[in-house]
Parts: structure tokens; sequence; C-alpha cells
């Protein structure tokens, strides 16, 4: 199941104490200090990784938490450093403060790393505080706590097209067809009740599709199932309107459209600017379908294309349109 987010709570490991001791040999019997410092305390570490695509890890386990630094010895020894935490989390998280909201971590890219807690600092042994006043010095750093944060976790899931449309608009079957991915399908509404992923590969290349559900009007305000995906929209640079072609002419399909559009920008007025291709599904439902799409692109003022999820009529047309928009969007922003 996809989870989109989680509360985790995550600690750093304290610094190790340094060390109050002295030499004593035989022969040696004013030998002094030689207490080592502490490890330093384990860091927190979070790193996107494209073999994730859940955060259900960290709903099922809360809290986090690094190694404490070893504590200092004597002869000069010093304490091992406490092992860093490495946490792993999907291409597309945000990491925010639970208690202001304030995001620390966005990440993007596989690999990318970012420290959420740094571990404490080893406290010294008693070696520093020796002067030539001072040659018995009993003092030692205790070694820094480490730091305690509590943090919200949310998924935004990166895909190159985002296939948005009202339910039973036919998404589901669109993705199953274009891609390997199996989603359910089902004749009545919100039968996708999480995001879904599939890749169309050909050749070298390959795009990740992102199948949005519950989309439905008043989405924004928290009505239908969309209010809880409405973000994974955001990650896609180029966005899927599949409509439903088997009933209504073209005005109507201009309405629900425009309805479904302004869900998005009431959401984030960012989505505004998303390159969106228009398609018309069911088209074996209706043989007037072309004439419906052409007249629908003059409405809109753009390409409307028409296709079957369930015969393929246009699904190659599709592919071979969405592998160029793809193309030409990933050379703007190299």
């Amino acid at each position: 199941m996809l989870r989109d987010e989680a509360e985790i709570v995550v600690k750093s490991g304290r610094g190790g104490a340094g060390a109050a001791t002295f030499r004593r040999e035989k022969y040696i019997p004013e030998g002094g200090p030689d207490g080592g410092d502490g490890g330093k305390g384990g860091d927190v570490i979070v790193e996107a990784t494209p073999h994730m695509n859940t955060l259900s890890v960290f709903v099922r386990q809360s809290h986090w938490r690094a190694e404490d630094g070893v504590p200092g010895r004597g002869q000069m020894c010093f304490g091992r450093y406490g092992e860093d935490l490495l946490l792993k989390v999907p291409c597309g998280t945000i990491i925010r403060l639970a208690e202001t909201d304030e995001i620390i971590a966005d990440l993007t890219q596989p690999g990318q790393r970012a420290v959420l807690a740094a571990g404490g600092k080893g406290g010294k042994g008693n070696v520093h505080w020796k002067s030539s006043t001072h040659q018995t010095p009993r003092e030692y750093g205790p070694g820094e706590p480490g730091v305690t944060l509590k943090l919200k976790l949310e998924l935004k899931l990166i895909a190159d097209v985002g296939i948005i449309g009202f339910p039973n608009a036919g998404k589901s079957t669109l993705l199953s067809r274009l891609s390997k991915a199996h989603p359910k399908i089902a004749a009545y509404p919100f039968t996708t009740l999480e995001p879904q992923l599939g890749v169309i590969e050909r050749f070298d290349r390959s795009i990740i599709l992102a199948d949005i559900p519950g989309l439905i009007e008043g989405a924004s305000d928290g009505k239908g199932l969309g209010h809880q995906f409405l973000r994974h929209v955001e990650r896609c640079p180029i966005l899927l309107h599949l409509v439903d072609g088997s009933e209504g002419d073209a005005a109507a399909m201009a309405e629900r459209i425009r309805v479904l559009n302004t869900e998005l920008v009431r959401f984030s007025p960012d989505l505004a600017t998303k390159q969106q291709l228009v398609v018309l599904n069911k088209a074996d439902t209706r043989p007037d379908l072309t004439e419906v799409a052409a007249e629908l692109g003059q409405v809109l003022k753009q390409e409307v294309m028409t296709l079957s999820g369930v015969s393929g009529q246009g699904l190659q047309e599709l592919e071979n349109r969405l592998l160029q928009v793809v193309s030409e969007h990933q050379e703007k922003t190299v």
C-alpha cells in the first residue's frame, strides 16, 4: 500500500565522555594526565533512493536513533565515533519540522542526502586541562547530547506524466495498456484508491506515468479522494487530461475540463503553468468522436487526441506523442 505521509522522531547520538585518567608506571611516579577524548555521536542522515515508492516503513516504525559516541580512555585512547544512522526514503520526499512545518530537506534526485540531526561532539579528556600550575587536572568533558527532532515526511511521487481526469474516465485502463502496471479496474467511481505508477519503455528510452485518482469537483476542499493525492500532481511536469468521450458534446467536455483545472489551480497556482495534453477516451463507443475532438480543440486552442483504452485505437499515437513531449521537456531543463 502506498503511504505518502508519516511522522517520525529521530535522535542523533550523544558524544562520548572524555576520560579523567593519569599515567601510572613503575619508574614514572608523576606521569600526569592521559585521558583521551570521547567519540562524536552518530548523525541521522536521509538519502533518496529510486528503489522505494512508499513511506510505509516509517509508518510501521516511528522512532529512529543513531549510535552514541564511545567514551575516551586512559593512555590517550580516543573513543570511537558513533555509527551514523542512514534512513532511505523515496525520491520526491519532503521532510519538515513537525512543530513549525519548516522544510529541512527536499530530496528529488537519487543519492541526494541531507543531515537531519548532527551527533553531539565528544567530550575532552583531562589532558586538555593540564598546565604548569595545574598538573593533576580531574576535569573532563561529558560529551554533548544528541539532537531529538519530530519530523513530518511527505511523499510527492516523481513521474514524467501525471494522468488526471474525473472518476471512470478510463485512467487505470489507459495506464495498464501503455505500461506493465496492473491497477484495479472496474465500472464504478474511485476504483483506484492510491496513485499507480507505470513505465513506458522503448529501446533506450523510458518515461514514468502516474495515475492520480479521486479528482472531482471540490477536490481541493477535501471532497472525494483527490485532496489526498493532489500533491503528487505537483511533481509531474506534464499532465495528460483524460476525458470520458462517450457522452456529451464539445461544450460539455470543455466545461468538465475547466472544472477539473480549476481544482488543480486552487490547490496550487503553479499547476496552471504545466503542459497539458487533452485526450478523449472511449472512441469505441461513438463514431463521431474525432469530429468532437476537432471542435473541442478549437475551443481549447490546442490539439485534442482520441483513443480507446479498451480496443487500443490511438494508443500508439499517444505513446509517440508522450515520448516526444517528455523528450522536449527534458531538453529544456538540461
